[in-house]
């Protein structure tokens, strides 16, 4: 009997260690030292980005109007392919859309237009 009452407290601590759950036991020793995160990198909250465009072609001129919603500048450039292969391509100058600014690019080519698209950049 008194063998029992001996080991009783080992006993109990040995079941309490067994039942906390594994990230509280690897936690418990460490209130002792400095505190760190538990994971290295912690994700930064993305600003929104990016002025809302639209682009019309008619015949060989592309036209398109950017709007931009939000505080930070957005700086796009007008991107023209033009249909015939003599024909040059071209990359407009960049332009800066500040806060709750509208911008028109324009561009063109000597015939058809294949495809017009709008790039942006921070």
């Amino acid at each position: 009997m008194r063998l029992s009452q001996r080991f009783a407290p080992l006993l109990a601590a040995l079941t309490l260690l067994l039942a906390l759950p594994c990230g509280a036991a690897s936690h418990a020793g460490s209130s002792r030292t400095t505190k760190t995160a538990p994971h290295a990198r912690v994700p930064v909250e993305e600003r929104p980005f990016g002025a809302a465009c639209r682009t019309a072609v008619d015949g060989s001129s592309v036209t398109a109007y950017c709007h931009n919603p939000y505080p930070e500048p957005d700086h796009v450039r007008l991107h023209i392919e033009c249909d015939p292969w003599w024909d040059i391509d071209t990359d407009g100058a960049s332009v800066e859309a500040g806060p709750a600014q509208t911008v028109r690019l324009t561009g063109r080519c000597w015939k058809e237009v294949r495809s017009a698209w709008v790039s942006h950049q921070r």
